[in-house]
């Protein structure tokens, strides 16, 4: 069986077809900056609750007019989180339930996230979500909020 696996991923590989994302990144064959270019898609059947912050400003770190925020995403079948940028709002996102594709700018392929997986969105980030499943998908989001009119998902 594992030979079998990795007979067809190299043949795959040596023949420059797509391969499948693993555990919700970028294949290394379909990473290139600027694969997938911003839509103007707005939000849709997708809601947004702070379930808790902290004002960083008070902490050890001191970060001034920085909020520390746990929210929690409901995306409907068919709903999508419009394209967004992390440049200054670093996130981690569990996937708690359903699943979802990324259509990040550095990967050319659609990244799909299951239940129980972690998206990192550092700096470099910039995307949008699709929920092309049959069931909601419900994500809790882990970032730290610079700007606080940025209500980007």
């Amino acid at each position: 069986m594992f030979k079998a696996l990795a007979v067809s991923t190299l043949a795959a590989a040596a023949f420059g077809l797509a391969t499948p994302a693993f555990a919700g990144e970028c294949p290394a064959n379909q990473m290139r900056a600027g694969a997938t270019k911003p839509v103007t898609t707005a939000a849709k059947g997708v809601t947004d609750k702070v379930l808790s912050q902290i004002e960083l400003a008070g902490e050890k770190v001191a970060l001034k007019g920085h909020l520390m925020r746990v929210r929690k995403l409901e995306v409907q079948p068919g709903g999508v989180v419009p394209w967004h940028s992390h440049e200054d709002r670093p996130a981690l996102i569990y996937i708690v339930s359903g699943e979802i594709y990324e259509h990040a700018s550095n990967c050319a392929a659609p990244i799909l996230h299951k239940a129980g997986e972690v998206a990192r969105e550092t700096h470099a980030t910039a995307h949008w979500w699709k929920n092309d499943g049959k069931a909601p998908a419900v994500l809790l989001s882990f970032d730290i909020q610079h700007d606080p009119n940025d209500h980007n998902m």
